[in-house]
């Protein structure tokens, strides 16, 4: 591994890079946030991808993809005298120190070489609020009071989940940041009831054949899943999208199998189909022993 001074040394490459990139390039100078914003959505979840499949060679390169496009709005700010790279790696750094006063003191926040605990700082008495976590579960409980005393931090407890997110996710992250404040069931078991209550009406709304209400009590039922999910500390994004590439293996193995009869998928019959399927499957065990 790299020293930390090849690390910076690293790290000052890519910006010159970019800079350079940024005055002789054609496609570089006319880039905007805008513009930019499609292809960091991308790289981001081909970042995702990576890490889904595990691929250590992928996760490297889509890393720098994701880090490229970071140090790009930087320079872009920087053109309009808004921030630089340096002003975002500080109010990162900054927010992290305040956030875990458990390992650093908040009078350490903006200090070139923060000291971690155990130190004393002159105003130690007033900032011991959440200076133990011995847990995880305590460091987010602690993370999202934190955020909201900080200045600039968020208004409320769910203010800080991002509109934009993936429904999935969302759901998971509203569910999650309502635990940390102490909203949640006592006992992870009780969420079932829920469960069963969700489906129940969801089943009698689609019996009524009422759209809109079934698709409201549709959302309901997939709320309470993914709440289950959560309390049984599984993560249901990730759980979904190892189906899907389950799905598309076996769905797969059936169009090979069509391809090389000759026969197109819309000629085989079900039956046909579900007999393929489940070769897939057990091929799939075969290959896990």
């Amino acid at each position: 591994m790299h020293t930390r001074e090849e690390q910076m040394k690293a790290f000052g490459r890519l910006l010159d890079v970019l800079d350079q990139l940024r005055e002789k390039c054609p496609w570089d100078k006319k880039q905007t946030n805008e513009s930019l914003r499609p292809n960091t959505i991308e790289e981001t979840f081909e970042l995702c991808d990576a890490i889904m499949k595990d691929d250590t060679k992928e996760i490297k390169k889509e890393l720098g993809d994701v880090l490229m496009h970071t140090c790009f709005y930087a320079m872009i700010a920087r053109e309009k005298e808004q921030f630089d790279i340096a002003d975002v790696l500080n109010a990162e750094t900054d927010k992290l120190i305040f956030r875990h006063p458990h390992v650093y003191h908040p009078s350490q926040v903006g200090a070139e070489e923060p000291k971690p605990l155990p130190f004393v700082p002159e105003n130690a008495a007033d900032n011991d609020e959440f200076s133990k976590a011995d847990t995880s579960d305590q460091v987010l409980k602690n993370w999202e009071q934190i955020k909201l005393k900080e200045k600039d931090g968020n208004k409320t407890v769910l203010s800080g989940v991002p509109s934009s997110l993936p429904s999935l996710i969302k759901a998971y992250r509203i569910q999650d940041k309502a635990r940390n404040v102490g909203f949640d069931w006592q006992k992870k078991e009780d969420v079932w009831e829920k469960v069963h209550e969700e489906l129940k009406e969801l089943e009698d709304e689609l019996v009524r054949e009422d759209k809109e209400a079934s698709t409201n009590e549709l959302g309901d039922f997939l709320f309470s899943v993914i709440n289950a999910a959560r309390l049984y500390h599984l993560n249901p994004d990730n759980a979904l999208e190892r189906t899907n590439a389950k799905f598309i293996r076996r769905f797969n193995y059936i169009e090979q199998h069509s391809i090389r009869a000759g026969r197109p998928l819309t000629e085989m019959t079900l039956e046909e189909m579900d007999k393929l399927w489940n070769e897939a499957k057990q091929n799939e065990r075969l290959n896990i022993d």
